[in-house]
């Protein structure tokens, strides 16, 4: 196979004597060979003869500080090549189908012991090695079958939420205001839930926290899994107007309504019952969408206005989804944001610890700051500036105390988000804009919110390297079973090869550019007159 690398230095001085040697003395490449030892004996072969040469012209002084610079960019170079091959024979490994046992393997050595419990069924205790397989039982609950119909299913969701039980609290005492509240928001997925009541385990300060389970669905599998839980106090609590218990009327699909792909001309014909109302793209309500934006706003809803053991909780309350990864140390640093925000951004609204690991590249941020660092190198020898040899080389976990003051931005911003009571009394006065707003995702519903409601748009104090991961590659838009092994274990590495860099003790606070507020129209799948009436009877509690 060939392969090609580059080692670049640059040397920095006052000296003309270095300028009149051409530049090309400044940059060597070599051309490195098949093998990672032999490439290696060549660079350090090459760099002894080209050092010797420096250090013959120049003197010891310069000498010492060429040494030091390529050093520094050679541990780099080999740092990040090692990394990047790891990882793609990680992924490489994960993806062959002959390799998913020794994957699950592998991922259940990533995972201390007394926490395989929570990612093996309790009929798969005997054989663990298969029970986070993708395609198994386990993976995705709305293929299990269930003895229970929809007007059984209503009861004991109505006894649930009647019930607010709180599991653990006699291990851990009470809800302290300086506690933290977590509300997860769970479908079907039990296999990356898994995974999140995994990560929530492994979090320093998790025994302080209480656990909201916010469901769309009831399942016993999933309901075992939660009472499980042995490291906080946790609650369930249920959105009753789900499909599941309303499988053949509103806000469920009625055989009445309009297929999704019909004209409104035809609509009218077949007098179907919301013939008036399809969306601004002429397509008409699917229930399968549009229960999501209301499990949404009926959750919140329920965790401000109508459970007693918040009912005087007065701090920020994070709102994650069942395919959401924590980092070791999200509480504290949840803590440290809201500290650092008194004093940097009182204006801030929301709290946001999440990214998408798509949209986020540890180690090439680490390349982008050695890039920076060698441009800033050769500015200095061109221009004849002594240069200044206190800079930092940052290292992979490149932003790991950074945070950011932004514009809240939905597509940005929508993952990991806190905030308290007061924000949430401002979006329920805006309730008519976020349930007429043409768009069945909430939080581009919430950016309208933001954008055309509040006398000041949301501000968003953000953490610039994520404690919050999307580990869910299989949601609500994919027809087809899709692969996550992979993505799993590669936020399990990643913050695994960067724990060191956790629990920062303070942090660092910049200004993103304000934007020019783009209005935007909004996805559809909300123009349902139905859809908007439940909307708002659920903040009013006239349902």
């Amino acid at each position: 196979m060939y392969n090609t690398s580059y080692i670049l230095f640059y040397v920095a001085t006052s000296n003309n004597a270095l300028l009149n040697n051409q530049r090309m003395h400044y940059n060597i490449m070599l051309c490195l060979g098949e093998s990672f030892v032999v490439r290696a004996a060549d660079v350090v072969r090459t760099l002894r003869q080209k050092i010797i040469a420096v250090c013959r012209k120049l003197g010891i002084g310069v000498c010492l500080r060429t040494v030091v610079l390529i050093f520094c960019l050679t541990f780099f170079w080999v740092q990040l090549h090692m990394s990047d091959v790891a990882d793609n024979e990680a992924i490489q490994i994960l993806a062959k189908p002959d390799g998913l046992l020794d994957a699950n393997d592998s991922m259940l050595q990533l995972v201390p012991q007394h926490l395989h419990k929570y990612l093996v069924a309790l009929h798969q205790r005997d054989r663990p090695h298969q029970a986070i397989l993708p395609g198994n039982a386990s993976e995705h609950v709305a293929n299990t079958a269930t003895s229970l119909n929809a007007s059984e299913i209503r009861r004991l969701i109505d006894q649930q939420n009647s019930k607010q039980a709180v599991y653990n609290e006699d291990v851990y005492g009470p809800l302290q205001n300086d506690s933290l509240v977590i509300v997860i928001q769970v479908h079907t997925r039990i296999m990356y839930l898994r995974h999140t009541i995994v990560s929530l385990a492994r979090a320093r300060g998790i025994e302080n926290a209480l656990l909201i389970f916010s469901h769309d669905h009831y399942d016993e599998q999933i309901n075992e899994l939660i009472q499980m839980i042995d490291f906080c106090k946790t609650m369930q609590i249920f959105y009753p107007y789900s499909i599941q218990t309303n499988p053949f009327s509103f806000p469920g699909e009625s055989p009445d309504d309009c297929p999704r792909d019909i004209t409104k001309s035809e609509a009218i014909k077949r007098k179907c019952i919301n013939a008036m109302h399809p969306d601004q793209y002429g397509h008409y309500r699917e229930a399968k969408f549009t229960q999501t934006k209301h499990h949404w706003w009926w959750k919140a809803n329920r965790v401000f206005n109508e459970l007693d053991i918040v009912s005087n909780f007065s701090g920020p309350i994070l709102f994650l989804e069942d395919d959401h990864y924590v980092a070791e140390d999200f509480i504290y640093m949840l803590k440290l944001m809201v500290k650092s925000c008194r004093v940097a951004c009182p204006q801030c609204s929301i709290l946001s610890l999440g990214t998408y690991l798509k949209t986020y590249n540890f180690y090439g941020e680490a390349k982008k700051d050695i890039l920076r660092v060698i441009r800033r190198q050769q500015i200095f020898a061109a221009e004849l500036t002594p240069p200044s040899w206190s800079f930092k080389i940052v290292p992979s976990f490149s932003h790991y105390d950074k945070a950011e003051i932004s514009q809240w931005i939905s597509s940005k911003h929508n993952m990991g988000m806190a905030y308290n009571r007061t924000v949430w009394k401002k979006i329920v006065d805006c309730a008519d804009t976020f349930c007429k707003y043409d768009d069945y995702n909430w939080d581009w519903s919430l950016q309208s919110v933001s954008n055309n409601c509040l006398s000041h748009e949301f501000k968003v104090f953000v953490l610039k390297a994520p404690r919050v991961f999307h580990i869910g590659e299989c949601g609500v838009h994919h027809k087809k079973s899709c692969f996550d092994m992979a993505l799993i274990a590669k936020v399990q590495k990643l913050l695994s090869s960067v724990y060191k860099y956790l629990f920062p003790d303070k942090l660092e606070v910049t200004y993103a550019p304000i934007k020019k507020k783009v209005l935007r129209k909004g996805n559809g799948g909300w123009g349902d007159i139905r859809d908007h009436e439940l909307c708002l009877r659920l903040v009013n509690h006239q349902w």
